[in-house]
C-alpha cells in the first residue's frame, strides 16, 4: 500500500472533522457532520458580483469548501479574492472569462482554476451562462474585493 493510500485511510476513532494534512498531523476542517446533501435547484439565490449564486454547504462548522451554482448576469463585475481559491466549471452558454483583464473563450465542459489575487469575471455571449463554482476554503463574503 502506498503512503498516500495509508494517509487517506482514516482510523475509525479519528473525529470526522480531522483529516491528515501534508505532514500527517490532523487538520481541523470544521466538518462536524459526516456528510451533507444539497439540491442546488432548491437553494435560494443570492446576488453576487457574477449574477445569482445558489450556495451549498455553507454551514458554520464547514471551513473546507462550498459549492455554488451561478447564473451569470450580462454585467458581471470584475473582482478578486485575497485568500479564496475558486474553480469555475462551465455548464451552459458560451462566452468569455476575463482573467486579469485578458479575455479567454469558454464553453460547457471547460474548467478554470482561479488562485487568490486573480481579477476575474465571466461574460455571457448573449445566451444565459451557468457555472458550478467550487470555493476553497469555504466562501467568505468578506473576501470579495473590487478595484
Amino acid at each position: 500500500m502506498s503512503s498516500d493510500a495509508k494517509r487517506l485511510a482514516l482510523p475509525l476513532d479519528l473525529p470526522r472533522e480531522l483529516i491528515p494534512g501534508p505532514d500527517g498531523a490532523p487538520v481541523d476542517t470544521g466538518l462536524r457532520a459526516p456528510f451533507e446533501i444539497a439540491n442546488l435547484l432548491e437553494v435560494p439565490g443570492t446576488p453576487c458580483p457574477c449574477g445569482i449564486s445558489r450556495r451549498a454547504f455553507t454551514r458554520e462548522d464547514n471551513r473546507a469548501c462550498t459549492l455554488h451554482l451561478v447564473e451569470i448576469k450580462a454585467d458581471a463585475v470584475p473582482h478578486y479574492h485575497k485568500y479564496m481559491t475558486e474553480v469555475y466549471y462551465f455548464l451552459e452558454g458560451e462566452g468569455q472569462i476575463e482573467l486579469d483583464g485578458q479575455a479567454h473563450p469558454v464553453k460547457p465542459g471547460m474548467a478554470v482554476l482561479l488562485r487568490p489575487g486573480v481579477r476575474h469575471r465571466a461574460v455571457s455571449g448573449g445566451k444565459p451562462m451557468k457555472i458550478l463554482n467550487i470555493v476553497v476554503p469555504h466562501f467568505d463574503p468578506q473576501d470579495e474585493w473590487f478595484d
